[in-house]
Parts: C-alpha cells; structure tokens; sequence
C-alpha cells in the first residue's frame, strides 16, 4: 500500500501563482518586503525555488496585466529554462476605474466591450506560453436594490463567455471562478458553484467551474460541492487557500486542514487526483505578513500532507461500514487516515527522488533570501496594483 501511495503521490503537481510572489496585502496595508521580484522573471526564478525544495510546483499562473511582457515567447522560454512551465493565464477586469459598474456586465456597451477585449487578449497570451487554462474571475455585481437589472447582467454575461469561447483554441478550456461577495455585496454577478456550472453547462465542455476554497459562506461543505461538480466532469481546479471569516487568502490548511483532507479525500474518491483527471491544484494566496517564497513552499506541502491521509484512508472497510449503516465505523476510518503522521512518508519521498526531507529548512539553509534581498535593489517591487 504505501508504494501504491509514494507513486500517486509522486504524480502530484501544484501550481503556484505569480503574484503570491509580489507585495499583496488587505484593503488596509500592503505591507513592502525585501528580496521582492521586481517583474516577471524575478517572479519566476522565485517560484523555480519552491519547485525545487518541493519537487512538486513544476508551473506557475500568471496574471495579466500584472504579469505583462513584452515578449510571452521569450517569457515562457525562460520558464523553462528554470524547469517550470507557464500554467493558466488570470485575467483582471476588476482593477480599472472603468469597471467600478461591473466589467463584462457593465450597462455601457462600450466597457463591456473593453473587458471582453481583455480577455480575448489573454487567450492570444495563452497562444504565446503554451498555457492550456485561462482563468475567469469577475469582480462584476451591484450594491444596492434597484442599481442594475439582475437578469440584464447574466445576460450580458453569458453574451462575454460565449464570445470568449468560441475563441479558445484545441485543447484550450476556461475556469469560470464564483465569489459569494466582495466587491459587490447586494448581489455578485458569479456568487456561486451554481451559477458559475450553468454558464459552464450551456457552453460544453471547454468550459468548466474552479473552486476557491476562500470564496463561500461560512459553513459551507466545499467537499460536497467537490463530489458533484467530479460527478458531473465540471471540476476544472481549485485555488487553494484558507479563510477564518470571508476572502483571507491565507495558507492554504492553516485555518481548517481538516476540511482540506475532506476536500483532497473527495478528489481522490471521485477520480479527480492525477494528470488524466484535468484538475488542477492551484494556489491562490496573499502572503502579507510571512515571508513569500516559505509561505509559498509551506502552502505546497500542506496540500501534500493532506493528499496523502487521503490516499491513506480505507475504501474497502470505509464502504463496508457505509453499507452496514455503521456511522461511528465509517468515521472512524477516515478519522484513522487524518490522524496519521505522514510526515515520515513525505520526508522519505523526497529523500528517495534526490531532495531534502525538510523543504522549509532546506529553504533556509540555502541562503536564496539573503541573496535575492542582496541583488533586487532599486527598481519597483512587483506587486498587485491595489
């Protein structure tokens, strides 16, 4: 069994996102900190650290226009050159002031025209880096009752999306994201897993739901929504985070790492772990206060740690308990995987594919900060243009 475990486990891949990379912060500070990239190669070489102490964050998503060179090809290259790969490519309609009615939902022709101009923009990006995912997300909604028609906006909505597909090339797909609230808060254009499967549904099959574990209501069970969009092969990926109250982008696992092994539990029992399954793992996180690249290689192996007590636990004596309607037995067998220390496994997995068995202290001893703090003076430090 734990050979069968170190095989999947060695399949894994975690994509992590450009911008975790940059200063990012709250609406109330953005906190500067040294060694910071300062354009997208920087970003780039950053994230190459955290794929090569972890050995399982082989790409990286990038957002435009925060991400925006000159040359993709060249950009892409130098990926490559680090041993990464350009993952999916983010869009922004939410940070221009023509967009403070809504983007691609916007009552003025002429803005939603803009915005749905942007993102046929970042499929030609797509075209560039050989990314295969462009990821949707709207800021797009209303304030107050009465502000805008409801049905109007998904009009117009769907009429972006359509447009938006038909452009996507072989082997192309979008993720369409949802939000709960934040910046709209009567009522957001894509609140839910709901919404966002029925726009998907009407398109086909190119175009698919991703789940940001930050963005539902408290109490929520993610793993539930997990399992039917897997059911009905519309679970495109995650972006991968953690939240005490509402959108907090922390470390993924840090509020609630049992609900993340619920979650991974989900993906492996319904076919959703793997290359072939075409889910992918992304993070999506706002390293204010802790350090990038540790918060970053910290967020990595929590995501390891619960895909493998998912991988742990027993289907056969879970199923067996299920079908005897024994409530406290089926429990306890996914009690017994969460409570394992996989640690040791992990440690020497790493160990037996040639890397430290501790990414985190290996990281430290590398001296790469001290370095990259040394090196990256003057300039402007990326980050997210808030």
């Amino acid at each position: 069994m734990t050979t069968d475990i170190k095989a999947a486990l060695r399949a894994q891949a975690i994509e992590t996102p450009s911008w975790a990379y940059g200063n990012s912060g709250t609406r109330f500070k953005v906190f500067a900190q040294p060694g910071v990239p300062r354009d997208p190669f920087e970003k780039l070489a950053d994230a190459a650290q955290v794929h090569a102490f972890t050995g399982i964050a082989p790409s990286v998503a990038l957002h435009i226009p925060w991400d925006e060179v000159d040359d993709y090809a060249a950009l892409s290259a130098h990926a490559a050159g680090l041993g990464l790969r350009i993952g999916a490519i983010n869009s922004n309609v939410f940070q221009d002031d023509d967009y403070r009615l809504g983007s691609v939902t916007n009552p003025d022709a002429r803005i939603r025209r803009k915005a749905t101009d942007h993102l046929l923009a970042c499929v030609d990006v797509m075209d560039a880096t050989g990314s295969d995912t462009l990821k949707l997300w709207f800021s797009d909604g209303i304030n107050y009752p009465g502000q805008d028609d409801l049905r109007a906006r998904q009009d117009r909505l769907a009429e972006a999306l359509s447009e938006v597909y038909d452009r996507l090339g072989e082997g192309q797909r979008f993720l369409l994201e949802y939000k709960l609230f934040e910046p709209a808060f009567y009522a957001t254009d894509v609140p839910d897993w709901g919404t966002a499967y029925a726009h998907c549904v009407r398109l086909g099959e190119k175009a698919q739901v991703v789940v940001d574990t930050g963005h539902h209501a408290p109490g929520t069970n993610i793993e539930f929504i997990v399992a039917f969009l897997l059911r009905e092969g519309r679970l495109g990926g995650f972006d991968f985070n953690s939240r005490f109250y509402a959108d907090d982008d922390l470390m993924v696992g840090s509020a609630d790492p049992f609900q993340l092994f619920r979650i991974m539990f989900e993906v492996v029992r319904g076919g959703g772990y793997g290359p072939e399954s075409g889910v992918a793992f992304m993070l999506d996180q706002c390293h204010n206060i802790e350090p990038k690249i540790a918060g970053q290689i910290r967020s990595v192996m929590n995501v390891q740690e619960a895909t493998a007590k998912a991988l742990l636990v027993d289907t056969g004596a879970l199923a067996a308990a299920q079908a005897a309607g024994d409530v406290l037995g089926a429990n306890a067998v996914l009690m017994d995987a969460y409570n394992t220390d996989v640690r040791p496994l992990l440690a020497e997995l790493r160990a037996e594919a040639g890397l430290e068995p501790d990414p985190m202290a290996a990281y430290a001893r590398s001296g790469y900060f001290e370095r990259v703090c040394a090196e990256r003076v003057g300039g402007t430090q990326a980050g997210w243009g808030a």
